[in-house]
């Protein structure tokens, strides 16, 4: 299987403090690759290392073309889609005003991010900053998702959202996927069952664990082990919003932080 992006023995430290180490992983040129593994592990650093958001050495390679000196601006323009953990909207301009200012291709795709958040269309004036978690982080993907990006990375985009907003963020994603590679980082284990080809998990900053997402969830005891969360605690995927389906169909999330970190906590990573 073609690959979009090659990471190799990336390191990255923050304040002199190293988070992550000798990173190692490829994503393939089609679906979903989740990035996974307890809190503080280097998740979100490691996003970060890729996109040149903090010192790193190694080698990232998109799409056969070298990245890791460049600079972010630089590689945002080769066509890679950030969405960052905290979605980072500009809480003083309108919806509409946000969605402008991440249009960088002549002809951004509007007819879809209109068609997957109608509800951004109907706020369109309103100012990022009143809108809920839930609408902010439509807000976020939505904003990546306007340019024909080669590659979307998308940080935690259900945490702390409510299960309906969950359904309907991995809905997006789930489209989003059949025309872009997402590498996504996500605890919502049902999410990842619904949405993940491929795994990554991270402990201790270095990568443990590759392979098929199916086979890693099917085996409680590697779920447990690398994850901190018994087998039985996840509930179902979340499931495809349709008239008929009743509310409690959607489950709560589920998440793979049960276990504390064995390293430095992430806040010190970011």
């Amino acid at each position: 299987m073609s690959t979009i992006l090659e990471v190799e023995h990336l390191s990255a430290s923050i304040g002199g403090q190293q988070v992550i180490e000798d990173i190692t992983f490829s994503v393939p040129a089609t679906g979903v690759t989740a990035v996974l593994g307890r809190n503080g592990v280097g998740k979100t650093s490691t996003m970060k290392a890729v996109m040149g958001l903090i010192s790193r050495t190694g080698t990232v390679v998109l799409d056969g073309v070298r990245i890791d000196r460049e600079d972010t601006h630089r590689i945002v323009r080769r066509g890679i889609g950030y969405v960052p953990e905290d979605r980072e909207v500009f809480g003083t301009l309108t919806v509409a005003e946000n969605l402008r200012l991440a249009e960088r291709d002549a002809t951004p795709r509007r007819d879809l991010v209109e068609r997957l958040f109608p509800d951004l269309v109907r706020r369109a004036g309103q100012r990022a900053g009143t809108l809920s978690g839930g609408q902010q982080q439509m807000l976020s993907l939505a904003r990546a998702l306007l340019n024909d990006n080669r590659l979307l990375l998308v940080d935690e985009p259900t945490k702390g959202l409510a299960p309906k907003i969950v359904t309907e963020v991995t809905e997006a994603l789930e489209e989003a996927a059949r025309t872009v590679p997402v590498l996504l980082v996500e605890q919502n284990l049902p999410v990842i069952e619904r949405l993940a080809a491929d795994v990554v998990v991270i402990d201790s900053g270095r990568v443990v664990h590759t392979g098929p997402a199916a086979e890693l969830l099917a085996d409680a005891g590697a779920v447990l082990r690398l994850l901190g969360v018994h087998a039985e605690q996840a509930p179902t995927t979340p499931a495809r919003t349709t008239p008929a389906a009743p509310a409690s169909t959607t489950p709560a999330p589920t998440t793979a932080s049960t276990t504390p970190a064995r390293t430095t906590p992430e806040r010190s990573t970011r």
